[in-house]
């Protein structure tokens, strides 16, 4: 009777994991569907997740249309950019606040906790004078400062409780040879917290990858846009072409897709292991 009741207690959580991992899946398949779809088959009823006639077109369009490269260039630019940018400088305040003491170290922790529960909207009027005064809109230096602003309250709790579980002894090692604190930082404590590191990449690729909003307020040069926005400009104001938007889209995310394969094995004991101690 036991056993029976495990089996059934098992078959019920599979079927709801299922079903949750349909409702999941679904829209990005019915994505995938209609960016190979032409505009005639988009709005058809019933609808069908197969096309009828399955077309290229939808790519080609949207990879020459409204300088499309370009933009995938400069958001390539910015996440990479914004990526490196914000594992220097986390990476350094977390290490400092793992492995030194100091007078107001919990406070500078805390206040930096603190800037993450500030939400993002409330930022966008200061955040646009002080780029407007340093002459920073219109520019993908201004979009990657802002990111990098963004993502180390997060990039930094996350390191700071990995650096706080490397041995002691290591460090002291280190010391014992002859090594500074730089050494222990570029030598012992950042390949080992690769996990970790790995994690942040991950997250500040992601968020700077799929920001719109200050894309949206801080550029107004054509030439200067990220995927996001111009994405967006494809959806007109009467019509919207959606296997043009759905194409567009499915080519934005390759990166997204390349960068999580490429860490994903790291990226469960580095949000673990992060989130443990900090």
């Amino acid at each position: 009777m036991r056993h029976r009741r495990f089996r059934l207690s098992h078959l019920l959580l599979y079927a709801l994991l299922t079903t949750g991992s349909l409702v999941m899946v679904t829209p990005f398949l019915d994505m995938i569907s209609t960016a190979f779809k032409s505009q005639t088959y988009v709005l058809e009823v019933p609808p069908t997740l197969i096309p009828r006639e399955p077309t290229l077109q939808n790519f080609v369009d949207a990879w020459q249309s409204n300088h499309f490269a370009l933009f995938f260039r400069n958001s390539l630019v910015v996440a990479i950019s914004t990526t490196v940018l914000s594992l220097l400088v986390s990476a350094m305040l977390a290490y400092g606040l793992a492995r030194f003491e100091f007078p107001g170290k919990n406070l500078v922790f805390y206040a930096i906790l603190l800037t993450m529960m500030i939400p993002s909207l409330m930022l966008i009027i200061p955040q646009f004078m002080l780029a407007k005064t340093l002459g920073l809109r219109n520019s993908l230096t201004g979009l990657v400062l802002v990111y990098t602003a963004m993502n180390i309250p997060l990039n930094t709790f996350l390191l700071r409780g990995f650096f706080e579980e490397l041995p002691r002894e290591l460090e002291e090692a280190v010391l014992i040879d002859g090594g500074g604190h730089f050494t222990i930082f570029t030598r012992m404590a950042l390949p080992l917290s690769t996990p970790a590191l790995a994690t942040v990449a991950i997250f500040t690729f992601l968020a700077a990858w799929d920001e719109f909003t200050w894309a949206l307020t801080a550029i107004d040069d054509a030439t200067k846009r990220t995927l996001p926005v111009a994405i967006a400009t494809f959806q007109g104001e009467h019509l919207t072409q959606w296997g043009l938007v759905f194409a567009a889209s499915l080519v934005a995310i390759l990166p997204v897709i390349i960068v999580f394969v490429t860490l994903q094995r790291y990226f469960v004991k580095g949000l673990t292991s992060g989130a443990v101690r900090g």
